[in-house]
């Protein structure tokens, strides 16, 4: 159906021309989903994406090769040499693509109904009633609720997994033979997660068409694949069957992807990362087994002593309501009810894990803690003293010592400002240091401490990349060496190998600055490798409590038995 050979694409920039793509070939059957996996920059999207022609024409370079696709009993035609005409009856219809994040794809001012339709009417002379049944019938395919409801509804109405079941629906509606997924479950849980590829599974056994389908994730692979290819820096490093290449990685970056997931090792043993595997290999190698994987249950011991250390934290009867609608008098008839009497507490020196689908409450609750949103109710008590009763004067003080690390970095600095500045600025705010002078050696020790080079002091956000940016706001949440600090979903899109290098960070800043931690997550096995003690949370309330290995090997909980059991097996 689809047969790739000898692909190069350059870019043009401003430092001279880039090599993204390197001389790759590869075939795509009909009924058979081929995996591409690899990290970030490694020419997975950049190869997708020139399928349909979507690179942008001002920089980008097709500089060698071909892109053949065959239509049933047709001649294969070269999609780099094709007509504009010839590639807008292709787009769509007969190739489709799902990218990795719905919000931005869909158009926020159409109901989602509309944009569905929109997509039938371009490549099929039907009426706009026929087209109208026919998203209907897509949504209920696509096992969306309620779909007459959804049809008027617009993206940010909906879930994450809901936009993404959309934009699905919207890839389905022109019965394509070949089906591009980029990156299409990243950033979901595990439950939306494991929905969505049963979906795209049966979609594709049902139709018979092929699918390629871009991950990071081996364990995605594992569920979905029939064929892996092995993508780093722009070449294709190792292609095979999903079961031969998972059980026998040949290449040396291969092995290593495989190696740093955390569901492999034990809680707070060093995670291996590629670059040990690249330049180690040959030892590992001799040796005749990797020497870096570990059994995490046979060192997966409790902290028997955390419940007898001082509480930072107490939590009692917290409550977050939001206002739904309102009667006739203007007063709230209802609410959302996104933390509902939660109490807990956090030991000095802990991490503690928090898990739960989105929408169940994780993020409001760890920015209540922090008085970043405003308790309805409850109480919150900070070494002796209640948050609820500080002044503005009075939390502005306390910010020293408790800070966020939030999920995306990149929204969390500003773009206008060097990152050297941005950790600057928060020294000056609570003037910490004499001069501007030790403030910036400051900066470029925590630079360091975060495996940056001082160097980096005048680059701005958009000159690194995403795991880069994660460190530079680690860096500046330590940066007042707090005693306390939420990490709110700080991994979580971002690559296995990079989500190890975070990880590690994290564990060994803790050691060093020795603060406590709550650990947002909806990655059991990460939570799990991190923690001390999991919560578990569901509909705003907290369900399930323990240690890491009580919750992940025990779960007491039918909800958290399901989040478990959606985990990507390998």
């Amino acid at each position: 159906m689809l047969q790739i050979k000898n692909l190069r694409i350059d870019f043009e920039t401003e430092q001279g021309t880039h090599t993204a793509v390197h001389d790759i070939s590869f075939n795509v059957n009909p009924g058979e989903i081929v995996a591409v996996v690899g990290e970030s920059g490694s020419g997975k999207s950049v190869t997708a994406l020139s399928i349909l022609q979507l690179l942008p024409k001002k920089t980008a370079r097709y500089t060698n090769g071909h892109i053949f696709f065959t239509q049933k009993d047709q001649v294969p035609v070269d999609l780099l040499k094709a007509t504009p005409r010839y590639l807008r009856s292709v787009r769509g219809s007969r190739i489709a693509m799902i990218f990795q994040e719905p919000m931005t794809s869909l158009n926020p001012v159409f109901t989602c109904g509309h944009q569905v339709m929109e997509a039938i009417l371009q490549h099929h002379t039907i009426t706009a009633a026929a087209a109208k049944q026919q998203v209907l019938a897509l949504f209920e395919k696509v096992q969306l609720p309620n779909p007459a409801l959804l049809f008027n509804r617009y993206p940010h109405q909906l879930s994450g997994g809901q936009k993404q079941r959309v934009m699905i629906a919207m890839a389905m509606s022109g019965s394509p033979s070949l089906l591009i997924c980029d990156e299409p479950t990243t950033a979901l849980d595990v439950t939306v997660q494991k929905t969505i590829l049963q979906l795209i599974k049966k979609l594709q056994q049902d139709t018979g068409m092929g699918v390629i389908f871009i991950t990071h994730d081996f364990g995605v692979v594992a569920e979905i694949a029939d064929r892996v290819l092995v993508m780093y820096k722009g070449n294709i490093v190792e292609q095979a069957a999903v079961q031969d290449l998972m059980q026998r990685p040949q290449h040396a970056y291969t092995r290593g992807l495989l190696a740093c997931r955390p569901v492999l090792h034990a809680k707070g043993e060093r995670l291996p990362v590629v670059s040990d595997f690249l330049q180690n290999d040959a030892a590992f190698r001799a040796a005749g087994e990797n020497p870096l994987i570990r059994d995490y249950a046979s060192a997966d011991i409790a902290d028997t002593n955390l419940l007898l250390r001082e509480k930072l934290i107490e939590v009692h009867q917290l409550k977050v309501w939001y206002p739904g609608k309102k009667n006739f008098l203007g007063k709230p008839a209802d609410y959302t009810k996104a933390v509902d009497d939660v109490s807990f507490d956090v030991y000095t020196g802990e991490t503690l894990g928090l898990v739960g689908e989105s929408g169940c409450g994780k993020t409001t609750l760890g920015r209540a803690l922090l008085r970043l949103v405003e308790p309805t109710g409850g109480e919150i008590i900070f070494r002796g003293n209640s948050l609820l009763q500080y002044s503005t004067a009075d939390l502005r003080r306390l910010r020293k010592e408790i800070q966020i690390i939030f999920q995306d970095p990149y929204s969390a600095l500003n773009p206008s400002i060097t990152i050297g500045n941005a950790i600057q600025e928060v020294l000056q705010v609570h003037g910490l240091l004499a001069s501007a002078r030790q403030r910036k050696e400051k900066v470029m020790e925590l630079l360091q401490k975060v495996s940056l080079q001082a160097e980096h002091f005048n680059r701005y956000p958009h000159e690194f990349s995403g795991g880069q940016r994660q460190r530079i706001v680690i860096a500046r949440a330590l940066a007042l060496n707090p005693s306390f600090i939420v990490c709110d979903e700080s991994v979580s899109a971002l690559d296995v190998s990079v989500q190890a290098q975070v990880l590690n960070l994290l564990n060994d800043l803790k050691k060093e600055f020795r603060f406590t931690i709550i650990f947002i997550s909806h990655d059991l096995s990460v939570v799990h490798y991190i923690s001390d003690r999991i919560m578990v949370m569901q509909k705003g309330k907290i369900v399930e409590t323990g240690t890491a290995a009580q919750v992940y090997q025990h779960p007491g909980e039918e909800y958290t038995q399901r989040l478990i059991a959606s985990i990507p097996k390998t």
